[in-house]
C-alpha cells in the first residue's frame, strides 16, 4: 500500500469513527437515567392519548379511522421522502422510531399539553380573555412545544451518543421529532371538526380539517423541529460538530419566532380575514426559505464524511471521480452527472450506480473500513450494475 493509500484509509476510518456512521443503536438501557425519562413520559403521553380517543371512539369512530388512515400515508410519504433525501451517514431506523415516538407521545400529551394550558390559563387571568383569545395561542405553544420537542433530542443524544454526532443528525431527528408531534396533533384537531353538526356527517366536517392541516404541515412542526434541533446540536457542540454558540441560539429562536407568528397570524394582521391567507403563503415562503437554508449549512460536514469513506473505492478503481462527485455533492453536481450519463436507459443505471455505491458506503462503515464479505458483495453490486450484468444472490 503506498503512503496516499495509507493517508486515504486513515482518513476513511477517522471519518467513520467520528460521524458514528454504520453503529448500531440500542434502545434497552436500563442503566440509563435518560432511558427511563424517555419510557416514562412516552409512556404517560400515550396512555393520555389512547384515553382520549377510546372515550370519543364511540360517538366518532369514523372520523377517528379516517383521520389515522390519512395522517399515516401522510407519515409514510414523509418517511420515504426523507430517506430520499438523506443520501449520508443515515441513522438507524429503530432510532428514527424512537424519536418518532417522543413526539408522537411524551412531547404532545406528557409535557405541552398541559404546559399550554397552564400558560393560558396564566394570561386569560392577569391580562383579561381579549388578550387570552388573541395572544394566548402565540405565546403559549411555541415556548412550550419546541422546548418539549427539544427535550427529546436531549434523550436522544444521551441514549445515541456516538450515532447523534453533528448538526445535520439533529436536524433529522428533529425532522421525525416534529412528524411524530404533528401526526398525532393533526388527528386530535381532526376528531375535534367531527364535533362540529353534533357528530353529524363526521367525514364531511373532517375533510377541510383534513387538507388545511396536510397543506400547511410542510411549514409547520417538522420544519419547527428540524431547526429547533440542528441549532441545539449546535448550542451543545458534538465530537464531530464544534460548539456555535451564536448559531444555536439562532436556529433555536428562528422556529419559535416562525411557530409565534403562525399561531398569533389572526391577532397579528388585527383580524382582516382577507389578509389570512396571503399571510399564511407569506409565512410558509419563509419558513420553507429557512429550512432549506439550515439543510444547506448543516449538510456539508455530512459531503465530507462521504468523500473520505469513498475516496480508497476511486483510487481502486470501483467508482469513478465524477460518481464520488455525484454521491457526495448536491443538487447541481448530481445533475451534472446524469447530464453527462446521456440517454435516459444510460441515466436510470447512473442512479443505480449511485444507489449502490451508497449501500457500499454503508457496508464500509458498519465494517469499520474493513473488506469483510458484506463490502465485496457491495463491491461487486457496484461492477454488476455497471456492466449490465443480471443479480446475483448474495451469500
Amino acid at each position: 500500500m503506498t503512503a496516499a493509500s495509507e493517508d486515504l484509509a486513515d482518513k476513511r476510518l477517522a471519518a467513520i469513527e467520528a460521524s458514528g456512521w454504520g453503529r448500531k443503536f440500542h434502545f434497552f438501557q436500563p442503566r440509563n437515567a435518560a432511558f427511563w425519562v424517555y419510557v416514562v413520559l412516552v409512556a404517560i403521553g400515550t396512555v393520555e392519548l389512547v384515553t382520549m380517543i377510546a372515550g370519543a371512539s364511540g360517538a366518532y369512530g369514523p372520523a377517528i379511522t379516517a383521520s389515522v388512515i390519512v395522517f399515516a400515508v401522510y407519515g409514510a410519504l414523509f418517511w420515504w421522502f426523507t430517506q430520499r433525501i438523506d443520501r449520508y451517514a443515515s441513522q438507524p431506523a429503530k432510532l428514527i422510531v424512537v424519536a418518532f415516538l417522543w413526539g408522537g407521545m411524551a412531547a404532545t400529551w406528557a409535557m405541552a399539553a398541559h404546559a399550554n394550558e397552564a400558560m393560558r390559563s396564566m394570561y386569560a387571568k392577569f391580562f383579561g380573555q381579549v388578550f387570552y383569545l388573541d395572544w394566548g395561542a402565540g405565546l403559549a405553544a411555541p415556548f412550550t412545544e419546541e422546548i418539549a420537542k427539544g427535550a427529546g433530542l436531549v434523550l436522544l443524544i444521551a441514549l445515541a451518543p456516538r450515532l447523534i454526532r453533528t448538526a445535520y443528525d439533529g436536524f433529522i431527528l428533529g425532522a421525525f421529532i416534529g412528524l411524530g408531534f404533528q401526526i398525532v396533533e393533526d388527528v386530535v384537531y381532526g376528531l375535534s371538526s367531527a364535533g362540529k353538526q353534533f357528530g353529524a356527517n363526521q367525514l364531511e366536517s373532517i375533510f377541510s380539517t383534513l387538507v388545511l392541516r396536510m397543506g400547511v404541515g410542510v411549514a409547520a412542526h417538522i420544519l419547527y423541529s428540524a431547526i429547533f434541533c440542528a441549532g441545539l446540536v449546535y448550542l451543545l457542540g458534538r465530537p464531530a460538530e464544534p460548539r456555535n454558540v451564536g448559531r444555536g441560539l439562532a436556529l433555536i429562536a428562528i422556529p419559535v419566532v416562525l411557530h409565534f407568528v403562525w399561531d398569533a397570524d389572526a391577532a397579528l394582521i388585527g383580524g382582516n380575514e382577507l389578509l389570512l391567507v396571503p399571510s399564511w403563503i407569506v409565512i410558509i415562503a419563509i419558513a420553507l426559505f429557512v429550512v432549506v437554508r439550515v439543510f444547506k449549512m448543516t449538510v456539508p460536514r455530512e459531503r465530507q464524511f462521504m468523500r473520505d469513506v469513498m475516496a480508497p473505492e476511486v483510487e481502486s478503481g470501483v467508482i469513478t471521480t465524477a460518481e464520488l462527485a455525484a454521491l457526495s455533492g448536491d443538487r447541481k453536481a448530481r445533475k451534472a452527472y446524469h447530464k453527462a450519463a446521456g440517454s435516459r436507459g444510460e441515466r436510470r443505471r447512473a442512479d443505480h450506480i449511485l444507489d449502490a455505491a451508497h449501500d457500499l458506503a454503508d457496508a464500509l462503515a458498519v465494517a469499520r473500513g474493513r473488506d469483510t464479505p458484506e463490502v465485496e458483495f457491495a463491491r461487486a453490486e457496484v461492477a454488476r450494475i455497471r456492466s449490465g450484468a443480471p443479480p446475483v444472490k448474495q451469500d
